[in-house]
């Protein structure tokens, strides 16, 4: 049987107001997991700008392969920033979105320089690197929670940055 809302019934659809999720999961479940994507949606979004930083700023004998290595990674990392903001909101939560919020969550460090093309390899090594071994943290404590959506969806997500580390390890082999 299909069930419609009466005509009057919309007021979930009130600014600032969730619809509660009824998903198999407690609220304090859900939360820990919307955590955990929160600080992932921030230290991706460092490494995207980052990335994208790179792009423009790239220089040196290897300037063309860098320049199209690092714009094939940043719209990979663009793409996953909605996959994971989608996340968030599939669990009822809303996405932190503002540079402060993600600063505050990020543990990812800001460029301030223009590093030569060899550091700025190192420096997205060091960040891929970093996230992978928090999403292996992370993996652990969403299977806690019950949530397999998101413990598969970060699996996946772990599948590419161990790529794009190996491409990026490549270059000092």
């Amino acid at each position: 049987m299909v069930c419609f809302l009466e005509a009057a019934d919309f007021s979930f659809f009130q600014k600032g107001h969730i619809m509660k999720t009824n998903i198999g999961m407690t609220k304090a479940e859900s939360s820990k997991v919307v955590e955990i994507l929160s600080h992932y949606l921030a230290d991706s979004y460092y490494l995207y700008i980052k990335t994208h930083n790179f792009h423009w700023n790239v220089t040196g004998m290897y300037f063309q392969n860098l320049h199209k290595l690092f714009d094939e990674q940043y719209s990979a990392l663009f793409e996953s920033l909605d996959q994971i903001a989608e996340r968030i909101r599939s669990l009822g939560e809303f996405v932190p979105a503002t540079f402060a919020q993600l600063k505050e969550l990020t543990c990812l460090k800001e460029t301030k320089d223009i590093p030569k093309d060899r550091e700025m390899i190192k420096m997205l090594l060091e960040d891929h690197e970093t996230i992978i071994r928090n999403l292996r943290t992370w993996i652990e404590e969403v299977d806690e929670a019950g949530d397999a959506g998101t413990s598969d969806f970060l699996t996946a997500r772990i599948e590419e940055h161990e790529k794009i580390a190996w491409m990026l390890r490549s270059h000092f082999d």
